[in-house]
């Protein structure tokens, strides 16, 4: 006759009363992180207690411990399905289909009703061989969460879904052996050592998937932050950095240059006949230019530099060099432009004046060399303007 085991200390119900107490500690981190792969580990929990719970009563009739310890088993095979889905939930809502209970219906039938008519041992067997089976699915399903987030939690919860699919083979393996009844005592309170650690790997793989879900939220923050922030120092129509970002960084270049003695140079650039274009062709054409002019700067200056639209048509460049090594880099600059394929698409006439000025180790206040290099640079815009008038 198989009875559940009768003991001062019944293995069943500790190990039921554990999964139990696992399946209410994981309500609550439900009931505080609304994630459905908890929902699923607490549906696990609660059938894998009512396995164990179904044999904590000592049974009289032959039949009905058959039938209880049929029901036993099946309730286990379920619990360990619920395992592999709770696992799959992690990633993605799982697909559930109507037709998964119609196949679940003979399995109950052959477990609960079967093992009166064709005998308990076989039955038996076969059923802790399919749970070990479903927790070993389990387990590999949690532990290939490792592929998309370090999850210390999914290891231990991995571990432990493995070590109880190792004790069903082995109850499978030996049941009605006979030393079966006294070791069964022994495996089972170990796995109610199993289920406490499996739990403890829940409740870390909880806080750990949250602790992932604010690194990852606070990438994207940062991001956003940086897009924003990108926003606000670029100049929308150009691509070049604007006045507001030269007003954040002089103070660090100056100090910078006056602490180490690197050389700094302001080039002011002008692009010749712009409001002629602007007057003449309309402002998208004088937007077209600016763009155009931008792309050649920015591809042309080294991007330790800085280019900044200053205004309309004027652009300013933070150079580190001297004087004379920004004059001869603004002639070279002059030259290419010239020499730019770009100038086939632009309006005729449409050049770059430029003004230099070197920036003294001693300099606390920009805008009165901004204010020389504009100078300068118009100086250069009538030098360019008295050559056309001559050629013609």
């Amino acid at each position: 006759m198989l009875t559940a085991q009768s003991a001062v200390l019944n293995p069943h119900l500790v190990a039921g009363s554990g999964a139990i107490v696992i399946a209410l500690l994981s309500l609550l981190v439900y009931l505080y992180r609304r994630r459905l792969f908890i929902l699923w580990w607490v549906g696990a929990w609660v059938l894998l207690s009512a396995s164990m719970l179904t044999l904590t009563h000592t049974y009289t009739n032959d039949k009905l411990g058959a039938m209880a310890y049929g029901l036993s088993q099946f309730l286990g095979v379920l619990s360990s399905l619920a395992f592999v889905v709770a696992a799959d939930a992690y990633r993605q809502r799982p697909r559930l289909k109507r037709g998964y209970g119609i196949v679940l219906l003979p399995i109950a039938i052959y477990f609960v009703f079967l093992p009166v008519a064709l005998g308990p041992r076989i039955v038996f067997a076969l059923g802790h061989l399919l749970i070990a089976g479903g927790m070993a699915t389990a387990a590999v399903a949690h532990l290939l969460l490792l592929r998309y987030s370090r999850l210390l939690g999914a290891t231990i919860v991995g571990g432990a879904l493995l070590a109880i699919a190792g004790l069903n083979i082995w109850m499978g393996a030996t049941i009605g052996t006979p030393d079966s009844s006294s070791s069964l005592t022994t495996v089972l309170l170990g796995m109610s050592v199993v289920f406490l650690v499996g739990g403890l790997g829940q409740q870390l793989m909880a806080f750990e998937d949250m602790t992932y879900e604010l690194q990852q939220t606070n990438r994207r923050l940062e991001t956003a932050q940086n897009e924003l922030r990108q926003l606000v120092i670029t100049d929308p129509l150009t691509g070049t950095r604007n006045r507001r970002f030269f007003e954040e960084i002089i103070p660090r270049e100056l100090q910078r240059h006056r602490r180490y003695r690197t050389p700094l140079s302001i080039v002011f650039i002008d692009i010749d006949r712009f409001k002629a274009i602007n007057d003449t062709l309309g402002h998208e054409t004088g937007d077209r230019v600016l763009r155009d002019v931008a792309v050649f700067l920015l591809r042309n200056i080294r991007e330790a530099d800085y280019v900044f639209r200053w205004g309309g048509d004027e652009f300013l460049v933070l150079i580190s060099c001297n004087e004379q090594e920004a004059l001869r880099r603004s002639a070279a600059l002059q030259a290419a432009f010239s020499a730019s394929p770009q100038l086939t698409h632009l309006p005729p006439g449409v050049g770059l004046s430029i003004g230099c000025v070197e920036v003294p180790p001693d300099t606390d206040d920009i805008l009165p060399l901004i204010q020389a290099a504009d100078e300068r640079m118009y100086a250069d815009k009538k030098h360019h303007r008295a050559a056309r008038q001559r050629a013609h």
